[in-house]
């Protein structure tokens, strides 16, 4: 019996967006020699701005439409790791197609895990309560995730970026295998 991994699926990757950089996407694509594609990094170009000031200026609404026009244009791409996070892949009207396409794997950590990287991200700002609200409602909405059917959770609380990027290796070695 021949064993190979399929070329046409796609590994959708997704979580909390702090535990989710597109340095693990890379190293993962990289590893599996697939084609990487991170859906802000797309949306980013489109724009020709980063998100943050495109949210100031036009609203959530605008990033949104421009999000769901990049997810349009994933559903017919194959072999690919695709970072997408959490709020995206939930929101967008794309999602049952895209993960048709392949397998998710949802990233997350502990609650207190997740703050302390805010916190340190965030540095001094992290200390107005505005700002934690936003990190707190940001971690509610991406938690919507794991509602969702057939995505993998994997905990990576106390797991290196190398680890990390090993662990998933390993699972997609396993479900995407074809027989023949």
């Amino acid at each position: 019996m021949n064993i190979s991994l399929a070329r046409d699926l796609n590994l959708i990757l997704s979580g909390y967006s702090e535990l989710n950089k597109p340095r693990v996407g890379r190293g993962i694509a990289e590893r599996l020699n697939m084609t990487f594609v991170d859906v802000r990094e797309q949306v980013e170009h489109l724009l020709d701005k980063d998100l943050e000031s495109v949210r100031e200026k036009f609203g959530e609404r605008r990033v949104a439409v421009i999000e769901n026009d990049v997810m349009d244009g994933l559903v017919l791409r194959r072999g690919a790791v695709i970072r997408v996070n959490a709020t995206t892949l939930v929101s967008s009207e794309r999602r049952q197609s895209i993960m048709r396409t392949g397998f998710t794997a949802c990233l997350t950590a502990r609650l207190d895990a997740l703050l302390q990287r805010s916190h340190i991200t965030l540095g001094a700002r992290y200390h107005d309560p505005a700002m934690r609200g936003e990190v707190l409602s940001l971690l509610r909405r991406e938690s919507a995730v794991f509602q969702l059917d057939g995505v993998e959770r994997f905990d990576v609380t106390d797991n290196s970026e190398r680890e990390i990027i090993e662990r998933l290796v390993a699972w997609w070695q396993t479900v995407a295998v074809v027989r023949g």
